[in-house]
């Protein structure tokens, strides 16, 4: 099996039954904020362009590129489709062009003509657009995890499904927090800190759940080349900063025992043959690691090339065009009638601060109108073209285009509140009654595990993760590492979000069957904040 970078996510696999495109990224996203990086314009799109599978594994346009899929990818190929409960995804690559399609079932191999193809798929509101996949291949000889953006948390069928060759996952951050916030700078900078710490522990810990052989850092970071957003990119390893590259999160597995990491940079392949991996690089190895060591000096010139093409992009955002509040009241309050467990979840206002035009989401009376200096619980700051471009385009999912452009500011009153970050997904009918359908859908846990003197319930509130491989202690708080979340096993109060409560109780009082977590489940389980902080985008 051979493995070619095409940048960031993108990977386009050869293997003795046909080849298969995953996630190709082009084009900028996000109102021209993100770049793939390193750069990857030197790609040749006609090696790439009529493989025998399309694999897109969620609709964020980091891995969903619509301008590069229309014009560059055959419309012969077969795409294969994640089992996602709306058909957002085959519907968005119909438009495209495209007519043949695959679809599979979550975790349930599918053998085309010799290549064995199976796709996890997580589907609660907060993954992905509504949706986050990881891809597996075995060709016969070789197997691939594909995890890129997603966060799988059925990890016992996924290691069933193994052993693998390579495994291809995120380490970097993929959406706005802490940078966007009006938070203190020393605030800010320890945000910052604790998001870049846990996306690297989070990362080595599906590393070493999933155990493949080589390990293959991917889905990120990007670059910002625009001058309005230029210093989010980490130029000295800033250990506040969100978005470490490749050779940070390749020297952090190494500094944690976990050989077998490889870099790759677009146009590397991978060669996986018995047991090996042999690499070759566009470039001799002394020009790939000026790219990393000197990654100022080739984003300032990767930023001359595309300046041009940013400044045409901004000058084309529509500007005194639309009535904001009056459009957003006629799009918007149809939708809050129907949102009744997002209303109460959020049970607040949202100013959407675009200066003249500022604009109130009254969750609690649902309504949305003009504001008048009304107290708010979450603030929006943001140029109002960017909003008057969401509403000429009917974007269904502003997170998937205004939120991950990161050029706005925010404000909150009180911790994070993931129901405000999901009504901005659900932004049609379809959507809105998904969401609430999947929240209405959510049950208290049974299943119980001892963890230290405590009886706990076994699935985290927040995305049902498997506490007793995901759950850490310290000092009475349990921390559910996949997100982040945290909880007070004393009382079960949620430190993470004033929506949410775990069910614990004394072992001395406890009356459930336990299930205790082992010491091959969890190395800290049993002995053993994300503070304000929103879930990954991909994100990415």
């Amino acid at each position: 099996m051979r493995v070619t970078s095409v940048g960031h996510a993108g990977l386009f696999v050869e293997t003795r039954y046909g080849s298969v495109l995953s996630d190709p990224w082009f084009n900028a996203a996000y109102f021209e904020s993100w770049f793939p990086f390193p750069s990857n314009r030197e790609i040749d799109l006609e090696r790439i362009g009529s493989p025998t599978y399309l694999y897109v594994s969620h609709l964020h346009h980091d891995h969903f590129d619509p301008r590069f899929l229309r014009a560059h990818v055959s419309k012969e190929t077969t795409v294969l489709l994640p089992d996602y409960p709306l058909p957002l995804m085959e519907r968005a690559l119909r438009d495209l062009g495209f007519t043949r399609f695959v679809h599979t079932r979550n975790l349930e191999p599918v053998e085309l003509d010799g290549l064995t193809v199976t796709i996890t798929a997580a589907v609660a509101p907060t993954d992905g657009p509504l949706g986050d996949s990881g891809l597996i291949l075995d060709d016969g000889e070789s197997r691939i995890f594909d995890q890129n953006d997603s966060r799988p948390l059925d990890l016992d069928a996924l290691e069933a499904l193994g052993p693998y060759d390579a495994h291809f996952l995120q380490f970097s951050g993929a959406i706005w927090y802490p940078m966007v916030y009006r938070f203190p700078e020393k605030r800010k900078e320890m945000l910052g800190r604790q998001k870049r710490d846990n996306q690297m522990k989070r990362a080595l810990r599906y590393v070493e759940q999933i155990g493949a052989d080589f390990v293959f850092p991917s889905a990120g970071p990007p670059c910002f080349l625009d001058d309005d957003l230029f210093h989010f990119n980490d130029f000295d390893r800033d250990p506040a900063n969100i978005f470490p590259d490749q050779t940070v999160f390749l020297e952090y597995l190494a500094e944690h025992g976990r050989e077998g990491g490889r870099g790759l940079i677009p146009r590397s392949t991978a060669m996986l043959t018995d047991g090996t991996c042999t690499l070759a690089h566009p470039f001799p190895d002394d020009e790939i690691a000026a790219i990393f060591a000197d990654k100022r000096v080739y984003l300032e010139a990767y930023k001359a090339r595309e300046q041009p093409a940013i400044e045409a992009a901004k000058a084309s955002w529509p500007r005194g065009q639309v009535d904001i509040a009056a459009s957003l009241r006629e799009w918007f309050e149809p939708l809050l009638e129907q949102a009744d467990m997002t209303c109460v979840g959020v049970n607040g206002r949202l100013l959407l601060d675009c200066g003249e035009q500022a604009t109130v989401i009254d969750f609690q009376q649902r309504r949305v109108y003009p504001w008048c200096g009304e107290e708010w619980e979450y603030r929006v700051g943001v140029d109002p073209a960017l909003v008057e471009s969401c509403i000429v385009n009917r974007y269904e999912d502003w997170i998937n285009q205004l939120f991950l452009s990161c050029r706005f500011e925010a404000e909150r009153k009180g911790p994070f509140n993931e129901y405000v970050y999901n009504f901005f997904k659900t932004l049609t009918e379809e959507r809105v009654q998904y969401a609430e359908g999947y929240y209405a859908e959510q049950f208290q846990e049974q299943q119980m595990w001892e963890c230290g003197d405590f009886l706990v319930q076994r699935r985290c509130p927040h995305l049902k993760a498997d506490l007793t491989r995901f759950g850490v202690v310290e000092d009475g708080i349990l921390t559910c590492t996949l997100h982040g979340w945290q909880f007070e096993l004393a009382t079960g109060r949620c430190l993470t979000s004033d929506d949410r409560r775990l069910h614990c109780e004394p072992l001395s009082r406890a009356g459930a069957t336990s299930i205790a977590a082992s010491s091959g489940e969890t190395a800290a389980g049993t002995e053993a904040r994300r503070d304000l902080a929103a879930p990954a985008a991909s994100s990415g």
